[in-house]
């Protein structure tokens, strides 16, 4: 029954951003066939940062009405919308209407903010949702949030999308953003190859993937042998066995290792230090500790991704898709790597953001001296970037 509960976490965690991530890796599919062309990654991170709304409506209600709010009916609304959402997407995402003075993809920019508003709300109802269960699951669950990139990202290698080759390839070719280029001898011309399924399989595909998230969350709020696994049942946290041993013994029968642990600590040095996971750092640790969260999120999740089609294309379909799959791999295995060899270093953590601020800004450079940028003509220059 705990394997099964273990399972059941799994499933539920990869639907925490199997949609978005499955759209960012389904881009060089999709890209040809709408008006916006590969102006559509700089849409979809607008799109993705108004969908915060959600986090936001969640996090005010837990401030100013603590307890009203119970995740299990937010959950069940973001996963039906998030089924609901992929697989119209399967039917509409090539549509366009007329508006604006142009045409537009107007399901899909609508969709797609539906499934960032899934995805983003799950991220503050998810988790409060495993801490009912016993902390063991919790670790079981971070592997299928990282699972929600690894999963599409590995359907879309399968898929094979993106895949060109250019007709007349003798010619000396200056290559730019458009779907063919003139080199100086000639005409050269992008062969788009099939992939092996088309979007519409990849988003019913993501469709179903909702669906399982769906049918492991109701298995979890109501399988009797789920039901054992909740903390209420035989855990107990440390406060509560603080708690427990102070009733049951007497005042004279104390340790000295106990008063500290019941009484608030004193003193300037202590009051100004915060328990933050296992370590305990000052203020001005913990500052730098959020600096660091808001640099890197933003970096990873709006600046980056937003140029990514200039900073990528230029050096081909093949090393634009690239990229964009192995960036969701990469979630997974760092998480994998963090599992079991955890360090709360806040030295590590000051050079491991320094060095991939030195990636960002070598990723930005390369946007900015687009469609030309360095090595464009070297196989180099792909694997780089």
């Amino acid at each position: 029954m705990s394997l099964f509960t273990h399972v059941l976490a799994c499933l539920f965690g990869i639907g925490s951003w199997v949609a978005i991530n499955g759209m960012w890796v389904e881009l060089p599919l999709i890209v040809n066939s709408i008006p916006e062309g590969w102006h559509l990654p700089s849409y979809l991170t607008i799109i993705i940062q108004m969908a915060n709304i959600g986090p936001l409506f969640i996090t005010l209600m837990h401030r100013f009405k603590p307890g009203v709010l119970d995740e299990r009916p937010v959950i069940y609304t973001i996963v039906t919308v998030g089924v609901v959402a992929t697989f119209l997407l399967a039917f509409f995402w090539n549509r366009t209407l007329t508006f604006g003075g142009g045409k537009h993809s107007a399901a899909l920019l609508s969709l797609s903010f539906l499934l960032s508003v899934v995805d983003c709300t799950s991220s503050v109802t998810f988790l409060p949702f495993m801490m009912r269960l016993q902390p063991r699951y919790l670790t079981t669950y971070f592997i299928g949030e990282g699972l929600s990139g690894l999963v599409p990202a590995l359907v879309a290698l399968i898929q094979g999308v993106g895949v060109v080759h250019c007709k007349n390839a003798s010619a000396i070719a200056n290559f730019s953003m458009g779907n063919s280029s003139r080199g100086s001898e000639g005409e050269l011309q992008a062969d788009y190859q099939p992939a092996n399924f088309s979007a519409q399989g990849f988003f019913l595909f993501l469709s179903a993937m909702m669906l399982v998230c769906l049918g492991a969350f109701l298995l979890l709020n109501i399988h009797p042998a789920v039901a054992r696994e909740h903390k209420g049942k035989g855990y107990v946290d440390d406060s509560q066995r603080v708690e427990k041993i102070d009733i049951s013994q007497s005042q004279n029968s104390e340790t000295p290792e106990q008063r500290p642990m019941l009484d608030f600590p004193e003193g300037p040095v202590i009051k100004q230090r915060s328990s933050f996971g296992k370590g305990t750092y000052s203020r001005i640790e913990l500052v730098f500790i959020f600096v660091v969260l808001a640099w890197v999120n933003a970096l990873t999740n709006a600046v980056l991704p937003s140029v990514q089609s200039y900073s990528c294309l230029p050096y081909g379909n093949q090393a634009y898709h690239l990229a964009a799959t192995l960036s969701s791999v990469a979630n997974p295995v760092a998480c994998f790597i963090a599992m079991f060899v955890p360090i709360r270093s806040l030295v590590l953590m000051g050079v491991l953001t320094v060095t991939g601020t030195g990636f960002g800004a070598y990723i930005m450079a390369m946007a900015a001296l687009s469609p030309c940028p360095l090595l464009i003509n070297h196989d180099l220059g792909a694997a780089l970037i």
